[in-house]
């Protein structure tokens, strides 16, 4: 099955999230802050990483950058999971190299189906 790295750093978002992508079965990991999560992708490889913008040590988007800088994980999606609902954060997401954005709060079934779609193709 597919691993997925969540890096949030609100320990009940993240609590949601791997519980509602475990029912699918995914191999799920969690890291607290931007740092954590650049040390789990690295050590893991994970096919797709859910990221939060805010948080500290690193930004969500330091960290797609970081992760878009190499090579390794050029096939890795990536999706921004924040509160900023503005068009223009949704722009800098993906310019930074995010595949996907999804506003908090979201529904189960939507972060569910736009997981597997990711992972599929």
């Amino acid at each position: 099955m597919a691993q997925v790295l969540i890096v949030e750093d609100d320990d009940d978002v993240a609590s949601l999230v791997r519980d509602v992508l475990a029912r699918d079965g995914y191999d799920i990991r969690v890291g607290r802050d931007g740092g954590e999560g650049l040390d789990l992708a690295r050590e893991h490889r994970p096919d797709l990483v859910l990221l939060d913008w805010m948080m500290p040590v690193k930004t969500g988007i330091e960290v797609c950058e970081e992760l878009r800088s190499d090579e390794g994980f050029a096939t890795t999606r990536i999706v921004m999971l924040t509160a900023r609902r503005a068009d223009e954060d949704r722009e800098r997401a993906m310019a930074a190299g995010a595949d996907d954005y999804l506003v908090k709060p979201f529904l189960p079934r939507a972060l569910r189906s736009r997981v597997a779609e990711l992972l599929a193709g």
